[in-house]
């Protein structure tokens, strides 16, 4: 690798990021320091040579620390500035591929915008191969996680081929596109540019796509769409059997699908007539059905989607005859603070009901919401307060009952 006749180093580089895509040879490029030789001929003159050293880039910058390796040997500029060589496809592709798995480290992000890589990106949106698609848009969803990019790709007119591209085919695309548009939809104005452009819609129907991989994705990509939305209540309700296809997503088999299938629900739960509507669909004994997971982050978002549900009608009471309660009671023994903040209010919305409240104190719920009343995160503080508050309630009526 130290050797400096390109005739020497192509098929060298060639072989190491072929083996690139194994964990330990990623291991082995990191502790060898090859890192800094591969970064060092992204500047060379032989263009075979750049795309072998961006494509092992690519493929070892699936690792946080290899990321961090590239910026600290000011790897991400000669990135960047390789985008200009956009003829050369089979380049374009593996420049674009580094660039999007090195953005996934908040600090790179901050280089690339100083090298105004989001706006070069924003040019490749269209009239590309496949291949360079996917990573142009995955290193767009990642980048546009930071506010200042956000507002940079709707400038440039960004937002609209990125929608367009919501009618692809291929899964890996798609799984990246709905990342990108859910990331800019966390910016209002973004939103009623996406939504004028019935990406909410093409979002919706990717729920439909048999790859949970995009299900998955698209769901997460509607929660910021719901919350930002003008009148978002309305918008869900235009898509017909919108809220049916959502709930029946509760059925899957998998973790990633139920978890953002789970976030959406609590999302538009926040509006009465939607969630008086998916409770027709059932959404209460279906939500119920997953409560004994140990998946933290399915916790979370299931305990939120319940505290949601529990605004409309009996709903309360159809969470305790569905056997939600005990489970739910456990997830407070989670080590994720954010799993307890989302159970404390779901505990505390469902105690609002007699028959929940003994459930709760069967389970021991009191002595663990104790201590989390001196969390000094005020919403869990509140609802673990509330909880014990409805829990001694009826104890005191209890007790008044029975001895008068």
């Amino acid at each position: 690798l130290k050797c400096s006749h390109a005739n020497i180093l192509i098929p060298i580089v060639g072989t190491l990021q072929e083996c690139a895509s194994e964990p330990s040879y990623r291991l082995a490029i990191r502790t060898e320091g090859m890192i800094e030789t591969l970064v060092k001929n992204l500047t060379s003159e032989h263009e075979e040579l750049q795309m072998h050293c961006a494509s092992a880039i690519h493929k070892c910058a699936e690792d946080e620390e290899i990321r961090d390796l590239v910026r600290k040997h000011e790897g991400l500029q000669p990135l960047s500035a390789l985008l200009d060589k956009s003829e050369n496809k089979q380049l374009l592709a593996a420049v674009t591929g580094a660039i999007w798995k090195c953005a996934m480290s908040r600090e790179n992000v901050l280089k690339f915008q100083e090298y105004k890589t989001v706006e070069t990106l924003v040019t490749l949106l269209t009239d590309q191969p496949e291949e360079v698609l996917i990573n142009v848009i995955g290193a767009l969803a990642e980048c546009c996680q930071e506010e200042e990019n956000r507002g940079t790709i709707r400038r440039l007119g960004g937002i609209a081929p990125m929608v367009t591209l919501l009618t692809s085919t291929n899964p890996a695309l798609l799984v990246n596109v709905n990342k990108a548009v859910g990331g800019c939809a966390m910016d209002p104005e973004n939103m009623a540019i996406i939504d004028s452009l019935d990406g909410v819609r093409l979002l919706w129907s990717l729920l439909k796509n048999p790859n949970p991989d995009v299900q998955a994705s698209a769901a997460w990509a509607l929660c910021p769409c719901v919350e930002n939305a003008q009148n978002s209540g309305e918008m869900v309700r235009s898509f017909v059997a919108g809220l049916e296809l959502l709930v029946n997503l509760l059925k899957s088999k998998d973790k990633e699908v139920l978890t953002s299938i789970c976030a959406a629900i609590a999302n538009i739960a926040k509006d009465e007539e939607n969630l008086a509507v998916m409770t027709d669909h059932g959404v209460v004994p279906l939500l119920s059905k997953l409560a004994n997971t140990n998946n933290n982050k399915l916790r979370r978002h299931l305990a939120e989607a319940i505290a949601h549900c529990c605004m409309w009608g009996s709903n309360r009471v159809a969470f305790g005859e569905a056997k939600a309660v005990a489970p739910l009671a456990r997830y407070l023994k989670s080590k994720d603070p954010l799993v307890h903040r989302a159970t404390a209010q779901a505990l505390y919305q469902l105690s609002e009901d007699p028959n929940n409240c003994v459930t709760m104190h069967e389970n021991g719920v009191v002595k663990l919401l104790l201590a989390m009343v001196g969390s000094t995160d005020d919403i869990l503080q509140e609802a673990a307060a509330g909880c014990i508050a409805n829990i001694r309630r009826l104890a005191l009526a209890t007790e008044k009952a029975k001895y008068g």
